[in-house]
Protein backbone atom coordinates (compact mmCIF):
# COMPACT_ATOMS: atom_id res chain seq x y z
CA UNK A 1 0.00 0.00 0.00
CA UNK A 2 2.91 2.21 0.60
CA UNK A 3 3.75 1.68 -2.62
CA UNK A 4 0.89 2.95 -4.17
CA UNK A 5 1.28 6.19 -2.45
CA UNK A 6 4.74 6.62 -3.53
CA UNK A 7 3.66 5.77 -7.08
CA UNK A 8 0.95 8.98 -6.66
CA UNK A 9 4.10 10.86 -5.50
CA UNK A 10 6.13 10.15 -8.46
CA UNK A 11 3.49 10.88 -11.05
CA UNK A 12 2.71 14.37 -9.59
CA UNK A 13 6.36 14.82 -9.88
CA UNK A 14 6.79 13.65 -13.68
CA UNK A 15 4.33 16.26 -14.05
CA UNK A 16 5.58 19.25 -12.25
CA UNK A 17 9.36 18.33 -12.25
CA UNK A 18 10.43 21.64 -14.18
CA UNK A 19 9.44 23.47 -10.88
CA UNK A 20 11.33 21.92 -9.15
CA UNK A 21 15.00 22.43 -10.75
CA UNK A 22 16.03 25.66 -9.71
CA UNK A 23 15.54 25.56 -6.35
CA UNK A 24 16.78 22.00 -5.64
CA UNK A 25 19.58 21.86 -8.42
CA UNK A 26 20.26 25.32 -10.14
CA UNK A 27 20.53 27.08 -6.89
CA UNK A 28 23.37 25.29 -5.23
CA UNK A 29 24.98 24.66 -8.63
CA UNK A 30 25.06 28.27 -9.02
CA UNK A 31 26.21 28.97 -5.20
CA UNK A 32 29.14 26.38 -5.99
CA UNK A 33 30.26 28.03 -8.96
CA UNK A 34 29.94 31.75 -8.13
CA UNK A 35 31.18 31.10 -4.46
CA UNK A 36 33.50 28.58 -5.08
CA UNK A 37 35.39 29.35 -8.05
CA UNK A 38 34.41 32.71 -8.18
CA UNK A 39 34.53 35.00 -4.90
CA UNK A 40 36.42 32.05 -3.53
CA UNK A 41 39.38 32.76 -5.05
CA UNK A 42 39.33 36.72 -3.74
CA UNK A 43 38.17 36.36 -0.26
CA UNK A 44 40.30 33.23 0.72
CA UNK A 45 43.95 33.46 -0.80
CA UNK A 46 45.11 31.82 2.59
CA UNK A 47 44.30 28.50 2.82
CA UNK A 48 45.87 27.88 6.41
CA UNK A 49 42.19 27.91 7.92
CA UNK A 50 40.79 25.75 5.56
CA UNK A 51 43.19 23.06 6.25
CA UNK A 52 45.46 23.61 3.33
CA UNK A 53 43.07 23.00 0.64
CA UNK A 54 41.48 25.54 -2.11
CA UNK A 55 38.08 27.31 -1.00
CA UNK A 56 36.42 25.38 -3.64
CA UNK A 57 37.12 22.43 -2.47
CA UNK A 58 36.10 23.34 1.13
CA UNK A 59 33.20 24.70 -0.03
CA UNK A 60 31.98 22.13 -2.57
CA UNK A 61 30.92 19.57 0.32
CA UNK A 62 29.93 22.46 2.39
CA UNK A 63 27.23 23.45 -0.01
CA UNK A 64 26.48 19.79 -0.71
CA UNK A 65 24.82 19.13 2.33
CA UNK A 66 23.26 22.04 3.23
CA UNK A 67 21.62 21.67 0.17
CA UNK A 68 20.83 18.14 0.52
CA UNK A 69 18.91 20.01 4.19
CA UNK A 70 17.00 22.58 2.11
CA UNK A 71 15.97 19.87 -0.11
CA UNK A 72 15.06 17.51 2.43
CA UNK A 73 12.81 20.21 4.10
CA UNK A 74 11.13 21.46 0.52
CA UNK A 75 10.26 18.02 0.01
CA UNK A 76 8.73 17.05 3.30
CA UNK A 77 7.10 20.62 4.83
CA UNK A 78 5.55 22.16 2.07
CA UNK A 79 4.05 18.86 0.30
CA UNK A 80 2.81 17.65 4.02
CA UNK A 81 1.63 21.13 4.94
CA UNK A 82 -0.14 21.12 1.85
CA UNK A 83 -1.25 17.80 0.93
CA UNK A 84 -2.46 17.78 4.96
CA UNK A 85 -5.15 20.66 3.71
CA UNK A 86 -9.02 20.03 3.45
CA UNK A 87 -9.15 18.08 -0.10
CA UNK A 88 -5.74 18.37 0.09
CA UNK A 89 -4.31 14.97 -0.99
CA UNK A 90 -3.69 13.28 2.37
CA UNK A 91 -7.53 13.27 3.91
CA UNK A 92 -8.61 12.34 0.24
CA UNK A 93 -5.81 9.39 0.52
CA UNK A 94 -7.01 8.66 3.95
CA UNK A 95 -10.63 8.04 3.08
CA UNK A 96 -9.38 4.89 1.17
CA UNK A 97 -7.85 2.09 2.26
CA UNK A 98 -4.92 3.77 2.74
CA UNK A 99 -3.75 3.91 6.46
CA UNK A 100 -1.56 6.94 7.43
CA UNK A 101 1.08 4.90 8.14
CA UNK A 102 1.01 3.95 3.90
CA UNK A 103 1.01 8.08 3.74
CA UNK A 104 4.08 8.35 5.60
CA UNK A 105 6.05 5.64 3.84
CA UNK A 106 4.92 6.31 0.39
CA UNK A 107 6.17 9.80 0.73
CA UNK A 108 9.21 9.32 3.01
CA UNK A 109 10.39 6.85 0.42
CA UNK A 110 9.53 9.62 -2.44
CA UNK A 111 11.31 12.17 -0.82
CA UNK A 112 14.38 9.96 -0.03
CA UNK A 113 14.82 9.25 -4.02
CA UNK A 114 14.27 12.75 -4.63
CA UNK A 115 16.53 14.30 -2.42
CA UNK A 116 18.92 11.33 -3.52
CA UNK A 117 19.14 12.35 -7.42
CA UNK A 118 19.39 16.07 -6.23
CA UNK A 119 22.71 15.59 -4.40
CA UNK A 120 23.92 13.44 -7.32
CA UNK A 121 23.23 15.80 -9.96
CA UNK A 122 25.04 18.45 -7.69
CA UNK A 123 28.13 15.64 -6.80
CA UNK A 124 28.47 15.13 -10.31
CA UNK A 125 29.35 19.21 -11.14
CA UNK A 126 31.22 18.75 -8.17
CA UNK A 127 33.62 16.25 -8.98
CA UNK A 128 33.47 17.96 -12.68
CA UNK A 129 34.91 20.90 -11.18
CA UNK A 130 37.33 19.02 -9.38
CA UNK A 131 36.59 20.16 -6.41
CA UNK A 132 36.61 16.50 -4.62
CA UNK A 133 40.06 15.16 -3.50
CA UNK A 134 39.34 11.71 -3.03
CA UNK A 135 38.09 9.05 -4.12
CA UNK A 136 35.96 8.71 -0.75
CA UNK A 137 33.68 11.61 -2.23
CA UNK A 138 31.44 8.80 -3.59
CA UNK A 139 30.18 8.13 0.23
CA UNK A 140 29.51 11.21 0.20
CA UNK A 141 26.00 10.87 -1.51
CA UNK A 142 24.50 8.79 0.73
CA UNK A 143 26.01 10.78 3.75
CA UNK A 144 24.01 13.59 1.98
CA UNK A 145 20.93 11.69 1.69
CA UNK A 146 20.93 11.09 5.31
CA UNK A 147 21.54 14.99 6.01
CA UNK A 148 18.51 15.54 3.70
CA UNK A 149 16.33 12.81 5.63
CA UNK A 150 17.16 13.60 9.11
CA UNK A 151 15.99 16.82 8.56
CA UNK A 152 12.75 15.84 6.32
CA UNK A 153 10.97 13.07 8.51
CA UNK A 154 10.89 15.42 11.65
CA UNK A 155 9.61 17.93 9.37
CA UNK A 156 7.24 16.01 7.68
CA UNK A 157 5.94 14.93 11.61
CA UNK A 158 5.43 18.84 12.44
CA UNK A 159 3.85 19.78 8.95
CA UNK A 160 1.56 17.72 9.32
CA UNK A 161 -0.07 18.94 12.29
CA UNK A 162 -0.68 22.09 10.76
CA UNK A 163 -3.40 24.05 9.60
CA UNK A 164 -1.68 26.84 7.03
CA UNK A 165 1.39 26.62 5.41
CA UNK A 166 2.35 29.83 6.52
CA UNK A 167 4.44 28.50 9.76
CA UNK A 168 6.86 26.95 7.46
CA UNK A 169 8.23 30.08 5.69
CA UNK A 170 9.41 31.16 9.24
CA UNK A 171 11.70 27.98 9.63
CA UNK A 172 12.99 28.67 6.60
CA UNK A 173 13.86 32.26 7.94
CA UNK A 174 14.87 31.69 11.70
CA UNK A 175 16.06 28.27 11.21
CA UNK A 176 17.27 27.36 7.64
CA UNK A 177 19.50 30.08 7.00
CA UNK A 178 20.95 30.44 10.14
CA UNK A 179 22.32 26.74 9.81
CA UNK A 180 23.28 27.34 6.43
CA UNK A 181 25.52 30.47 7.25
CA UNK A 182 26.77 29.12 11.07
CA UNK A 183 27.58 25.29 10.51
CA UNK A 184 30.90 25.89 8.48
CA UNK A 185 29.11 25.71 5.11
CA UNK A 186 30.69 28.74 3.86
CA UNK A 187 33.64 29.22 6.75
CA UNK A 188 35.87 27.01 9.03
CA UNK A 189 34.01 26.67 13.00
CA UNK A 190 37.44 27.30 14.48
CA UNK A 191 36.66 30.98 12.89
CA UNK A 192 34.20 31.35 14.72
CA UNK A 193 34.05 32.93 18.29
CA UNK A 194 35.44 30.19 20.77
CA UNK A 195 32.22 30.35 22.87
CA UNK A 196 30.13 29.63 19.91
CA UNK A 197 31.71 26.55 18.69
CA UNK A 198 30.34 24.22 21.06
CA UNK A 199 26.80 25.57 20.19
CA UNK A 200 27.49 24.92 16.05
CA UNK A 201 28.70 21.40 17.06
CA UNK A 202 25.77 20.48 18.17
CA UNK A 203 23.58 21.36 15.03
CA UNK A 204 22.40 18.42 12.65
CA UNK A 205 23.29 20.16 9.67
CA UNK A 206 27.47 20.41 11.02
CA UNK A 207 27.22 16.71 11.11
CA UNK A 208 26.19 16.47 7.28
CA UNK A 209 28.69 19.42 6.33
CA UNK A 210 31.88 17.79 8.45
CA UNK A 211 30.91 14.37 7.50
CA UNK A 212 30.51 15.03 3.58
CA UNK A 213 33.93 17.21 3.31
CA UNK A 214 35.86 15.05 5.20
CA UNK A 215 34.50 12.49 2.29
CA UNK A 216 35.53 14.83 -0.07
CA UNK A 217 39.04 15.77 1.22
CA UNK A 218 39.86 12.08 2.33
CA UNK A 219 40.21 13.16 6.04
CA UNK A 220 37.25 10.84 7.51
CA UNK A 221 38.19 8.72 10.15
CA UNK A 222 36.27 5.78 11.18
CA UNK A 223 35.12 7.18 15.50
CA UNK A 224 34.11 10.78 13.48
CA UNK A 225 31.97 9.08 10.28
CA UNK A 226 30.18 6.78 12.70
CA UNK A 227 29.66 9.61 15.16
CA UNK A 228 28.31 11.65 12.57
CA UNK A 229 25.90 8.89 10.75
CA UNK A 230 24.60 7.96 14.22
CA UNK A 231 23.91 11.56 15.28
CA UNK A 232 22.13 12.05 11.84
CA UNK A 233 20.44 8.42 12.51
CA UNK A 234 18.73 9.55 15.48
CA UNK A 235 17.44 12.17 14.17
CA UNK A 236 15.96 10.55 11.78
CA UNK A 237 14.76 7.72 13.76
CA UNK A 238 13.10 10.45 16.36
CA UNK A 239 11.47 12.00 13.63
CA UNK A 240 9.73 8.78 11.61
CA UNK A 241 8.93 8.11 14.95
CA UNK A 242 6.93 11.15 15.92
CA UNK A 243 6.07 11.04 12.35
CA UNK A 244 4.12 7.72 12.47
CA UNK A 245 2.21 9.10 15.72
CA UNK A 246 1.07 12.51 14.60
CA UNK A 247 0.54 10.91 10.93
CA UNK A 248 -2.25 8.34 12.91
CA UNK A 249 -3.64 11.39 15.23
CA UNK A 250 -4.24 13.98 12.71
CA UNK A 251 -5.43 11.94 9.33
CA UNK A 252 -7.25 8.96 10.31
CA UNK A 253 -10.67 9.47 9.97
Amino acid sequence: MAIRAFRYWLLRYRRTWRGTVVISVANPLLFLVAIGSGLGQIVAPDTRALGGVSYLAFFAPGILAAAAMQNGLVESAFPVSWGRRPGGSYPVAVATPLEPSDLLHGHALFMAVRVTMSAAAFLAVMVALGAARSAMVLLALPAAALTAMAFALPAAAWAVTLSDVEPVGRVYKWVVMPLYLFSGTFFAVAQLPEALRPVVYVTPLWHGVDLCRSLSLGTATWAGSLGHVAYLTAMGAAGYLLARRNYRRHLHA
